[in-house]
């Protein structure tokens, strides 16, 4: 058996022991905090800093007057027992707040029976649906992980109606707690103010590029989040070369690839990149959902495609999405003046539709409001 995948194994039967055990018991440590009515806990294990994911219901939670505590770390960059530190101290936080905001995997969240006067609200990370996910899909949850990393959530939001089948039964919960709301990150894309600034903030950095055609390049990673890799990398250095100075092309890796090995050629957020660049290739990623509310062209560039479906899955036609499928790079060149002199308008209009459609601005609100209207009734008392 490999080393990677020994170690992949070990990690996650500590998981389930930190699910199944420790947290719990930590957490019944503090469960005679009182609940604080203006406690809010934003919560991630994945970025240092607020996710682009929450940043929108972050601000409606300080104009609304609430205690707002943003507990962030990134796991990955920290020894397990600092890990650990963190996992507890959350417990105490979880056991004295009102609301509590997810946008990812949080094994804490999950780890009790919670109080009912919390509520835990998993905004998640990415609109529409593509690549299997939960407990769909291996990588993320494995057949011998015998707990629910989703337990406990009151509310989980989605960018449309097609979604809820699929979050039901990737994440194991009741249709009542998936709600087709809109995903709150949506909300910037809509916001005038956020346009200009990423625009201003872009060309500050890169005025060479205002008479450029600008291409992203942002796949996902294969592999597991300890052991991530790239597809790819060789073909769109030769597309650079073919398409000339007329074009700036940047290159936006997952995060856990560029934790490995540094490819991402710009600190730029990407959901900063978006509104600014001219043409999108990716190839699994979801950030083509939130292109999408933009409307504008996309490739979707899969040379591993093959093995891809095979080992991951899909749960739709990979080739029902609005943009031209490439498998081999020798054929991007060309794709890419065709699609920019033939854009799918009248695709692009009705993928958004059908993968974004309750994304309009008012996403936030629309939570929010839900929220307030379901915070005596809708409980979740059985663990």
């Amino acid at each position: 058996m490999h080393a990677n995948t020994i170690k992949y194994i070990v990690k996650q039967y500590m998981k389930m022991l930190m699910q199944g055990f420790f947290l719990p018991v930590i957490y019944q440590l503090y469960r005679h905090i009182p609940v604080q009515s203006h406690r809010v806990v934003f919560a991630d294990a994945h970025h240092e800093n607020l996710p682009f994911s929450m940043q929108a219901m972050h601000q409606t939670m300080k104009e609304n007057g609430y205690e707002v505590i943003d507990f962030l770390y990134d796991s990955g960059k920290i020894s397990p027992l600092r890990q650990i530190v963190f996992m507890i101290r959350f417990m105490k936080l979880y056991a004295s707040a009102r609301y509590v905001f997810l946008c990812d995997y949080f094994l804490p969240a999950a780890s009790c029976c919670k109080k009912k006067e919390t509520m835990l609200i998993q905004l998640w990370h990415s609109g529409g649906l593509l690549k299997t996910m939960g407990f769909a899909a291996s990588e993320d949850i494995p057949a011998f992980y015998k707990l629910n990393p989703h337990k406990n959530y009151d509310l989980v939001t989605v960018s449309a109606p097609c979604c809820i089948p699929i979050f039901v039964s990737s994440m194991h919960l009741p249709k009542s707690v998936i709600q087709a709301t809109g995903i709150s990150r949506s909300d910037l894309y809509f916001n005038a103010k956020f346009l200009t600034n990423c625009r201003e903030h872009f060309y500050t950095l890169y005025p060479e590029a205002k008479d450029k055609n600008i291409l992203l390049w942002a796949p996902t990673f294969r592999g597991t989040a300890g052991s991530p890799y790239l597809v790819g990398t060789e073909d769109i250095e030769n597309l650079q070369k073919e398409l000339g100075d007329k074009w700036l092309v940047l290159i936006k890796a997952h995060p856990y690839i560029d934790q490995k090995s540094l490819v991402s050629n710009c600190k730029i957020p990407t959901e900063q990149l978006l509104p600014i660049v001219d043409l999108l290739i990716t190839d699994y990623s979801s950030v083509l959902f939130d292109y999408l509310l933009l409307e504008k062209p996309f490739i979707l560039f899969a040379p591993d495609y093959a093995i891809y479906t095979k080992t991951r899955g899909f749960y739709l036609e990979y080739d029902s999405l609005p943009g031209p499928v490439v498998i081999e790079g020798n054929k991007l060149a060309h794709t890419v003046w065709d699609i920019l002199q033939n854009p799918p308008k009248e695709a692009l209009r009705k993928g958004r539709q059908f993968h974004m459609g309750c994304c309009d601005g008012q996403a936030t609100q629309r939570i929010w409001s839900w929220i307030l209207e379901n915070s005596e009734a809708r409980r979740i008392t059985e663990c």
